[in-house]
C-alpha cells in the first residue's frame, strides 16, 4: 500500500468509505479525527525527538509539539535521571520555589516542566519525547510514509459518524488495533535485535 499524496490519501479513505468528491470537506476532518487517534495511541520511534533546553528561572517550557515525555535528566557529572511526578507533588515536597539543589524530579504544569528541588543554578534538561507530528495535510509524516495502512484503518474506523452503522467498522477497528500493535511492537523488537539469546533458570535468574 503507498500513498504518495495527502490528495492521493484522502482519495483512498473516500474510495474505501464509497463516497464521492462532495464530501471531500468531511472527508478532511474524518482524516483528521484519524490521525489524531494515531497521535494519542501510537508510541513509536519515528514520533521521538530529542529534548534539550536549559532551565530558566527554574523551569523549562513545553515544547509546543509534545505529546508525552519518554524519559528525561539532568546533562552533566554525573547525569541526574529525573523522576516524573506531578506538580501537586513537586509543590507538597518542595514547597520553596527558590534556589534549593540539583533537580531530582520533574512535573509538567500548564505550559512548563517544574522541577524539585527547584534548580539552584542553570541546568541543561535533556531526554526524549513524543511529539505530534504536523497535520497529514500539509505534509506526510515518517510514521504515515513507513505505516500508511496504520493511518487508513484509524480513520475507516472512526466513520460511523460520517456513514452510520456498518459492519465495516468492526473490522476496521480490529485491523487497526492489529497493525497498530504491530507497529509498537517494531520497537521492542528492536531493542533485542543484534543480542545474543539469554538462558534464565526456574528462579528467573541468568543461568
Amino acid at each position: 500500500m503507498s500513498f504518495s499524496s495527502y490528495a492521493n490519501f484522502r482519495s483512498a479513505v473516500t474510495t474505501w468509505l464509497n463516497l464521492d468528491d462532495t464530501v471531500s470537506a468531511e472527508v478532511d476532518d474524518l482524516i483528521t479525527i484519524g490521525e489524531n487517534r494515531v497521535t494519542k495511541e501510537v508510541r513509536h520511534r519515528l514520533l521521538e525527538k530529542a529534548l534539550s533546553t536549559a532551565t530558566a528561572s527554574g523551569v523549562i517550557a513545553v515544547p509546543s509539539d509534545y505529546v508525552e515525555l519518554k524519559f528525561s535528566y539532568v546533562d552533566g557529572t554525573p547525569v541526574q535521571h529525573l523522576q516524573r511526578r506531578s506538580a501537586d507533588w513537586v509543590y507538597q515536597k518542595y514547597p520553596a520555589r527558590s534556589t534549593s539543589g540539583k533537580p531530582k524530579y520533574i512535573a509538567r504544569e500548564t505550559t512548563n516542566f517544574i522541577f524539585g528541588p527547584f534548580p539552584d543554578a542553570t541546568y541543561t534538561i535533556k531526554g526524549v519525547y513524543y511529539f505530534k507530528p504536523t497535520a497529514l495535510s500539509g505534509g506526510l509524516s515518517n510514521l504515515f510514509t513507513a505505516h500508511p495502512d496504520l493511518y487508513l484503518f484509524a480513520c475507516l474506523a472512526e466513520a460511523e459518524p460520517f456513514i452510520g452503522r456498518d459492519t465495516r467498522i468492526g473490522i476496521w477497528e480490529a485491523k487497526y488495533n492489529k497493525i497498530k500493535e504491530s507497529v509498537m511492537r517494531e520497537d521492542t523488537d528492536e531493542m533485542v535485535s543484534g543480542s545474543p539469546p539469554v538462558v534464565t533458570n526456574m528462579t528467573g535468574q541468568l543461568g
